[in-house]
């Protein structure tokens, strides 16, 4: 397939940039600095823009049969939010329909799967632009004509690609650890290019 992924160089970013080379997909890499880049591979191509400039977006999105969005929080505070609204309307405008787009435990319905550090420290205080960020980010995806899935990870670890997680459960299940691997993350929303069980949907991720 041919992919375009925003947040390229970001941690989850870089994983799924490299999982999808080695799946022999086309990857078109979004980025502000193409420098970051540090892949040669005749299946990747580079497109240098901010997110944040809805014609930069624009003009990358036609041609794709699909669009991976790992958003970071960036240098400022709202640019998954922003970014994400610039790509659905870029989307809708070209007529791509499937977006895969990362977003956080915790979020709506998942709310009950989080413990106290995570519910009054993390987001409550520590994390509270960065979770009504997500919240702003998954209004836009799930309000649009899109073809979508939101994928909600737990904390994120450097830890392997291992395939193997807890995924769709229920927003009171206590039993997961609220941790996957940033190459857990890539791995799963790859997974979503060739299954469609999660359209519309908004799963969780863990071990």
């Amino acid at each position: 397939m041919k992919l375009l992924i925003f947040g390229a160089t970001g941690s989850v970013g870089r994983h799924v940039v490299n999982q999808a080379l080695e799946q022999g997909h086309q990857v078109t890499a979004f980025t502000r600095h193409a420098t970051k880049v540090d892949i040669n591979r005749d299946n990747l191509e580079v497109a240098q823009g901010d997110v944040l400039d809805a014609a930069a977006v624009e003009k990358a999105v036609p041609g794709h049969d699909v669009v991976l969005c790992a958003l970071g929080a960036g240098r400022k505070g709202g640019v998954r939010a922003a970014g994400t609204r610039n790509i659905v309307a870029a989307m809708e405008k070209a007529g791509v329909q499937r977006l895969i787009c990362q977003s956080t435990l915790g979020i709506g319905d998942s709310w009950g799967n989080l413990n106290a550090l995570w519910k009054y420290v993390m987001f409550g205080l520590l994390l509270r632009s960065a979770y009504a960020d997500h919240v702003e980010q998954e209004r836009h995806v799930t309000g649009s004509r899109l073809d979508w899935t939101i994928v909600r990870p737990g904390a994120f670890t450097d830890g392997p690609h291992t395939g193997q997680y807890e995924h769709g459960f229920s927003g009171t299940d206590k039993t997961i650890t609220l941790k996957i691997s940033r190459a857990d993350v890539a791995d799963f929303m790859l997974k979503q290019l060739t299954d469609e069980a999660y359209l519309h949907k908004t799963p969780g991720l863990s071990y």
